[in-house]
């Protein structure tokens, strides 16, 4: 039996592989796309699309409205993903959303509308494996080297700073470091934003360039010792088997999962 699937922003750089990925997956089946314009179309219209001919929504209530799907893949911007996800759980569409920029205002009440409704959903900052296994090392790191800082990599097209994967990172070690602010007491920024954001005294900067996916690195100091925990995509095919194991694992939750972490075993 396959799984039927919605994908929001198939013309994003996430979204098009997601859809390579659905077609070429034997248990998946790609029901519709939902894009901020070409509704009407199918994505055999779309010339950087794979020839396939499944319609695409601009207004995503519609497309609920006038399929019958299983999952919705949200890979577009916080604004439109936080819409689609609520609109995905009111229809008994199950959400696996990859979308960064969330707060946790917005996670919480997704959290309560998946919760009220009985409907699975997912929410990963990063669905790379590598990744998700580079916040879990460094979340048991902090426990023991409590002066750490954060530098996130990125393409210059992102539209967030910070990642939802530095946040992530700085939240899980939250969890074990214990609370300090870093650095000399009298420490002064001669260029505002020297010293990055800061998350409980955890210092995280952000590198936006071309040619970068995304990478991260998170810096651990203690006497007369570093480590650095260090994870690079430099493709979104690495983002792919994350999301694959999200769309298998969600059909079977009946609450929200936040971060890939939590569906390894």
């Amino acid at each position: 039996m396959q799984t039927g699937i919605i994908i929001a922003g198939p013309r994003g750089k996430m979204g098009s592989e997601a859809v390579r990925m659905v077609n070429n997956e034997e248990t998946f089946k790609l029901i519709a796309c939902i894009d901020r314009k070409n509704g009407g179309k199918t994505l055999n219209d779309i010339e950087s699309l794979p020839n396939l001919d499944v319609p695409i929504f601009e207004d995503p209530e519609k497309c609920f409205q006038e399929t019958e799907a299983d999952v919705l893949i949200d890979l577009t911007v916080a604004e439109a993903g936080y819409e689609h996800t609520k609109l995905a759980l009111l229809y008994s569409v199950r959400p696996v959303v990859g979308t960064s920029g969330f707060s946790r205002d917005q996670i919480a009440a997704l959290e309560d509308l998946s919760e009220t409704h009985g409907i699975g959903c997912i929410i990963a900052p990063n669905f790379a494996v590598g990744a998700v296994l580079m916040m879990q090392f460094a979340k048991t790191a902090a426990k023991y080297l409590p002066d750490v800082e954060i530098i996130e990599k990125h393409h210059d097209q992102k539209l967030d700073a910070p990642s939802g994967t530095a946040v992530k990172t700085a939240n899980l070690m939250e969890e074990t470091r214990q609370s300090k602010q870093q650095g000399h007491p009298d420490e002064e920024e001669k260029l505002e934003g020297a010293r990055g954001a800061e998350s409980d005294g955890i210092h995280i900067h952000s590198v936006r360039l071309p040619g970068l996916v995304a990478h991260q690195e998170v810096l651990f100091g203690g006497p007369g010792q570093t480590l650095t925990i260090k994870h690079d995509s430099y493709n979104r095919a690495s983002f792919m088997e994350g999301v694959k194991l999200s769309v298998n694992k969600v059909m079977g939750l009946n609450k929200l999962i936040y971060g890939l972490e939590n569906l390894l075993e």
